[in-house]
């Protein structure tokens, strides 16, 4: 999948900056002294496949200086992959599927469907990245009721910024992963109706937002992504990207974490390098159907 031009990259960071945060100020940075792993763990039940992707996504990195986390999981080749993943990351605008999750989670325990407002505030805070959306969500809900949802969902890494800031919620690549798999997998969690709704959504993101992880991905997936992206003034911009890949044979999800980019395009040329390597690693024919 291609991606936009600078031009229009630097005027949807300066619309939709991807988090409620003050404008570029210095903060405390996430985990900021601690030296990132270069070298991506990989497992997998199909042969060569786990040395494959490691190899190729240390190829991906090459010539990049920005912090990154990576955490996928193949559910067809039972292949998993991390890197950095129990780093902490300000989340900017990828906390948006844990809004519309917690939302989801919340009706459910009362029994009752979401409204229409609250319905057109989810389609507005994922599919178009609408920070207003998803601050009126964020207000309804109240920390105790994202809290609750963290806690039944197992995202014991993630962390509420403690002055209410949704986009400077603490985030690992591990945790995400985890949402990404309750999303697209039965759980007791998060039922069949609310799983299909935040899949729906996430398919249905604007074209310009369409970067990152759905790039190199195989023509006949449904393609499922969440991006944030957040400047600070420290660690430089913070570029994400959640993707969930379904349909046909294909049943795996990646999530991809970056702070210390230069530019939004580096960040996003980054996270679609490590993509396109796992894509075509992921979906290339396996020993049994090599003559």
């Amino acid at each position: 999948m291609s991606r936009p031009p600078r031009a229009a990259l630097a005027s949807r960071a300066a619309l939709a900056a991807g988090a409620l945060v003050p404008a570029i100020v210095s903060v405390r940075s996430a985990h900021a002294a601690t030296p990132q792993t270069r070298a991506a763990i990989c497992t997998s039940d199909e042969p060569g496949l786990a040395a494959r992707l490691s190899e190729d996504i240390d190829s991906a990195l090459d010539g990049s200086s920005a912090t990154t986390a990576i955490s996928l999981h193949d559910r067809t080749t039972n292949t998993t992959c991390t890197l950095n993943a129990d780093r902490t990351f300000d989340s900017a605008s990828t906390v948006k599927v844990t809004v519309l999750a917690t939302l989801l989670w919340d009706a459910q325990e009362d029994g009752r469907a979401l409204t229409r407002e609250e319905e057109d505030r989810a389609t507005a805070m994922i599919t178009q990245s609408d920070n207003d959306a998803t601050t009126a969500l964020w207000k309804q809900l109240g920390a105790d009721k994202v809290n609750g949802f963290l806690q039944a969902a197992g995202m014991t890494s993630t962390v509420l910024d403690g002055e209410g800031h949704w986009g400077l919620t603490q985030v690992t690549a591990n945790d995400e992963e985890g949402l990404l798999h309750l999303v697209t997998h039965a759980n007791p969690v998060l039922g069949d109706d609310s799983r299909a709704y935040i899949l729906k959504l996430m398919s249905e993101v604007v074209p310009a937002q369409r970067w990152g992880t759905p790039a190199g991905a195989p023509d006949d997936a449904q393609v499922h992504v969440k991006n944030g992206w957040l400047e600070r003034a420290t660690n430089g911009w913070r570029v994400h990207s959640l993707g969930a890949f379904t349909g046909g044979d294909h049943d795996y999800t990646i999530t991809v974490l970056s702070q210390d980019n230069a530019t939004m395009d580096d960040g996003i040329a980054t996270i679609e390098r490590i993509a396109r390597a796992v894509h075509q690693d992921l979906n290339a024919p396996g020993p049994s159907a090599q003559p």
